[in-house]
């Protein structure tokens, strides 16, 4: 008896399915279809973006070697045509170098160029500050102390990725107009923040030393 009660069952069970495919079979091989379209596009746009990374990748290179042979204007058109042909991280390094290449030959252009960059959100907060840097390395021997300062002070706070090259060089900026206070306040953040590389610490200690023999004494 148990026998024939699998077998009806078994029977039932195969009338269920054969309904549910004659019912659904169009829904299911619709969704199978999609299923198997959107892993093939899936698979050509990740391969198509790849092929672009690379490409991008060795029109990088290429411009950077013209700019290694000293071949400033050729390196700069290279960037400026990968700058607007590419939709990935390699078209922000190429903007950025266009500007790194004008500072080779106009260094008032190449501060405009930083500058335009830097007000660019599109870039990130850290190529932001970057770029902000490299303006700021460009105007430092020949800016007033006060535009030094508004360029460099917030690259200066507490936990800025480049505090310690923008304080170093707000050190140098207040020694070049024997604003030893000044120079003495950013030389001991360098020394205090453990965080200071090794090398720059040794110089501010340095530096630290020549701005107590250049200060009068304390009565």
């Amino acid at each position: 008896m148990a026998d024939i009660f699998r077998e009806v069952d078994e029977e039932v069970r195969r009338d269920k399915a054969l309904e549910f495919w004659t019912r659904y079979q169009n829904y299911i091989i619709a969704l199978a279809l999609v299923i198997v379209a959107a892993t093939a596009g899936w698979r050509a746009w990740d391969t198509w973006k790849t092929r672009q990374a690379q490409e991008a990748g060795a029109k990088f290179e290429s411009a950077m070697q013209l700019a290694r042979e000293s071949k400033s204007e050729e390196a700069q058109a290279a960037f400026e045509a990968l700058a607007k042909q590419s939709q990935n991280g390699y078209a922000t390094l190429a903007r950025i170098r266009v500007a790194d290449e004008l500072s080779t030959r106009d260094r008032d252009a190449a501060v405009k160029a930083y500058d335009l960059l830097a007000g660019d959100a599109t870039l990130g907060p850290l190529f932001q500050d970057v770029v902000r840097l490299r303006a700021a390395l460009i105007r430092v021997d020949d800016a007033e102390p006060d535009e030094i300062r508004r360029r460099l002070e917030p690259l200066a706070a507490a936990g800025a990725p480049f505090r310690h090259t923008a304080r170093e060089m707000l050190a140098l900026a207040a020694f070049k107009t024997n604003d030893l206070e000044n120079a003495g306040k950013w030389l001991d953040m360098l020394v205090v923040d453990q965080q200071t590389p090794l090398s720059l610490r040794q110089r501010a200690e340095a530096f630290l030393g020549l701005v107590s023999a250049g200060k009068p004494a304390t009565p």
